[in-house]
């Protein structure tokens, strides 16, 4: 066997085959009782066991964030105090870290357990929306002790095709527009919910720490500007551009993740948004 293939062997083990049995699991629960829209249903539990899973990981990234953000005014004169040392700076900097219990690679862990998921979900998905070999792919990769699929589930979902996109809406409705948009829209909220508060500023802060502040704020602000509005557009894009029911899931996640971020950190950069509107 050859690398390529081993690295496809070990995805579809560790990946491919969990989420398709997850899934099959639940399309069996909700037609054995009778609900409609069972491939849309199935996807927003395996969200939901998903979000479980890597509950606690996003619990300790979005503390970690809320205690970096929180050190901000002591990181802010630490780095005045050792402005010409890079090591002393970077030695205090790990120090005040483990003081207050920081890890700021905590953050990392989230996105890269999130990541190869999604890309398991994306041919999961688009596996049921195979007519052809399909039905077969997902019925080879099911357990022993799991029964197989009989029929495909009906794509059909509160009144949606899952397995059309939203760039097709010329064909298929003008509605499909509304999932990237709600897509987007959800992100946004996210986005700015987990944005870093401003520099802050003191009455002690001499002209020059005052204008060293005004500086970095601008510039923080300006690429906080942009990822704040370039993160939803791409992920708008995204999900303009595949099946609706892979935006199902992204959206689901997302509005956990809001909760999550509430009950953690609260309304964060978008209370301050609020407020001013």
């Amino acid at each position: 066997m050859n690398p390529f293939s081993a690295i496809v062997s070990i995805f579809n083990t560790f990946f491919i085959a969990p989420i398709i049995n997850v899934m099959v699991f639940f399309i069996h629960i909700f037609n054995s009782i009778g609900l409609p829209g069972s491939l849309g249903l199935s996807i927003i539990a395996l969200t939901i066991v998903i979000k479980i899973l890597i509950w606690p990981f996003m619990t300790a990234q979005l503390r970690s964030a809320k205690k970096m953000a929180d050190l901000k005014p002591h990181l802010d004169k630490l780095k005045e105090k050792h402005k010409d040392d890079r090591q002393k700076m970077s030695q205090a900097q790990m120090a005040l870290f483990k003081e207050h219990g920081v890890n700021p690679a905590a953050g990392c862990l989230p996105a890269l357990i999130q990541m190869p998921v999604f890309i398991a979900l994306y041919q999961v998905i688009f596996a049921f929306f195979d007519s052809k070999s399909g039905l077969t792919h997902i019925n080879d990769l099911t357990y022993s002790f799991m029964p197989d699929l009989q029929k495909m589930p009906s794509p059909q979902f509160l009144g949606i095709d899952l397995s059309h996109k939203p760039s097709d809406f010329a064909q298929y409705g003008w509605v499909l527009l509304l999932i990237p948009i709600i897509t987007a829209a959800l992100t946004f909220v996210q986005s700015k919910m987990m944005a870093p508060s401003p520099v802050k500023k003191y009455p002690s802060d001499s002209p020059k720490e005052k204008k060293e502040k005004e500086d970095k704020g601008d510039m923080a602000s300006a690429m906080q500007s942009q990822m704040l509005y370039l993160m939803p557009l791409m992920i708008g894009f995204f999900a303009y551009g595949f099946p609706a029911g892979l935006a199902l899931y992204w959206n689901t996640f997302t509005i956990f993740g809001i909760i999550q971020q509430y009950k953690i950190a609260g309304l964060g950069g978008l209370g301050a948004w609020i407020k001013k509107k």
